[in-house]
């Protein structure tokens, strides 16, 4: 069995976020703190795991293989769940042998490490990628890039209820929508799903349009049979993947400082950013209430400097 016992997980805590520029425009913002759940398998990407885990379990395999990059939080959590849990992760990787923070603690986490170079990394797609990686680890069950699919956004269904069972802490009755960044658009997928068009969902893409993040919510929606979707995409990528620049860094600054919630810049700082600036051009009326997502992933801003 890869799944551990269901009781392992604490609940994330969900906090009003204070911050002048919400006070201001008259809106409230409660905060899902999933950076919170576990200091190394953090945020989203344990929901995201959930289901290709049971899938796993189904067909008998002993472990995981799956992709990402250099600084990849998914595949931090991946190698972090196979330590503590006892199954076997393997990793393929973007680009050339580099060490990051991130791949030092994949290495020690036990994650057996292939990098495909960049070409080969954009061949993940392509058909009969995983052929000859399940060859070479056929005991493993291969899970896509960030663990992606609509088994991704089955797991992360259940964070809706996290939020519903706290909203009397907050002496809400009801949230009038979400917003969270989106790398492949699984855990705002999981959302939409999870809503069933009660709530719309709005992602900040943390990422260019040629990383195929809206695409790849559609196929999740399709394949799912999904017709009352509620959902909107807006661009906060800064110029690139994984753009960092001083702006962004100052606004993280500011922010952590005024909220005391730690953010990183790859994702949820720069979907923090993007709700500012759509708040301030007058997106959401006055009196609005939404649930902002901390997706964790805060291991991967080591060694981040501006570019």
């Amino acid at each position: 069995m890869l799944l551990p016992p269901n009781d392992w997980l604490p609940k994330a805590p969900l906090e009003r976020l204070p911050l002048d520029w919400l006070t201001k425009a008259g809106i409230e913002v409660a905060i899902l703190r999933l950076d919170l759940i576990d200091p190394l398998i953090s945020g989203n990407k344990w929901f995201k795991l959930i289901e290709h885990l049971k899938a796993a379990d189904r067909t008998a395999a002993k472990g995981i293989i799956s992709l990402g990059g250099a600084h990849s939080n998914h595949l931090h959590a991946l190698a972090a769940a196979g330590k503590r849990f006892g199954f076997a992760t393997v990793g393929l990787l973007r680009g050339h042998p580099q060490e990051t923070p991130t791949v030092k603690d994949l290495q020690a986490f036990g994650m057996q490490l292939h990098w495909l170079g960049y070409g080969g990394y954009r061949a993940r797609h392509d058909p009969g990628f995983w052929e000859p990686w399940l060859a070479q680890y056929p005991d493993l069950f291969a899970v896509p890039e960030g663990g992606g699919g609509l088994s991704g956004a089955e797991g992360c269904m259940q964070l809706k209820a996290f939020v519903r069972e706290q909203l009397n802490g907050l002496a809400w009755s009801d949230y009038d929508a979400w917003w969270l960044a989106c790398g492949t658009g699984t855990t705002l997928a999981g959302l939409v799903l999870a809503e069933a068009g009660d709530h719309p969902v709005y992602g900040a893409l943390a990422v260019p349009d040629d990383h195929g993040v809206a695409q790849q919510v559609e196929r999740i929606l399709e394949e799912a049979d999904v017709t009352n979707a509620v959902y909107e995409l807006f661009d906060a990528s800064r110029g690139g993947f994984a753009k960092v620049d001083p702006q962004l860094l100052e606004f993280i600054e500011q922010t952590e400082h005024a909220s005391g919630v730690p953010l990183e810049p790859l994702y949820t700082g720069k979907a923090l950013m993007a709700l500012r600036q759509q708040v301030e051009a007058g997106k959401f009326a006055p009196g609005t209430r939404l649930i902002f997502m901390h997706t964790g992933g805060l291991q991967g801003r080591r060694g981040l400097t501006p570019k």
